[in-house]
């Protein structure tokens, strides 16, 4: 019986490596959505290379300006979105499968990629997605038109829901380190 029971055992502890799916799967995605996001990118700057043009109108050199700053606006939201998939990915591997030793080991590594549990990962995405929000709440403000007075009311409010929004985030993370002090950063020795 115990024979039976170490190889159930052994079977559900290697199941974990099928989140490896998930996490080829996501950083195939991650790298796809920034592929499309430098190709809008190129446009972008391809289309912008006309701007100085003497032949444009006011109208139309302002129709250009906006469309710019709305497209520059979706390109940061691509590479947020391609980092949300790239955090999950390695934070994914890291929970279920192994550290990565590379990344340890590095002094250059970002901390926002090491994953030690699966709230650590679950606040870095939230941050990544709140700040994805914010760029989606900048492409609609961006394009709003002003129509009366309650127009400009909701977009103070919703401004200041992404103001409370940063700050609670930001609290939590200040308690957070609170209550695990061994997580704060020794200072570098001066050698």
């Amino acid at each position: 019986m115990q024979l039976i029971e170490k190889i159930f055992e052994g079977l559900l502890w290697r199941s974990r490596f099928v989140v490896v799916i998930a996490v080829v799967a996501s950083m195939i995605a991650s790298v796809a959505v920034f592929y499309m996001t430098t190709v809008d990118v190129w446009y972008a700057v391809t289309h912008v290379l006309h701007y100085a043009d003497a032949g444009l109108t006011a109208e139309m050199r302002r129709t250009l300006h906006d469309d710019t700053v709305t497209h520059i606006v979706e390109v940061v939201d691509g590479y947020l979105l391609a980092a949300v998939m790239l955090i999950f990915a390695l934070g994914l591997y890291e929970l279920f499968v192994s550290d990565i030793d590379a990344a340890k080991g590095s002094r250059s590594s970002s901390k926002i990629l090491l994953v030690a549990t699966l709230d650590d990962l679950k606040n870095r995405l939230a941050k990544v997605i709140l700040m994805i929000l914010i760029v989606k709440l900048f492409e609609h403000a961006v394009k709003m038109e002003m129509q009366n007075v309650l127009d400009l009311l909701y977009l103070g409010g919703a401004i200041a829901l992404v103001g409370l929004a940063l700050y609670l985030s930001h609290a939590s993370e200040g308690s957070a380190s609170e209550s695990h002090p061994e997580e704060k950063r020794e200072p570098e020795s001066p050698h």
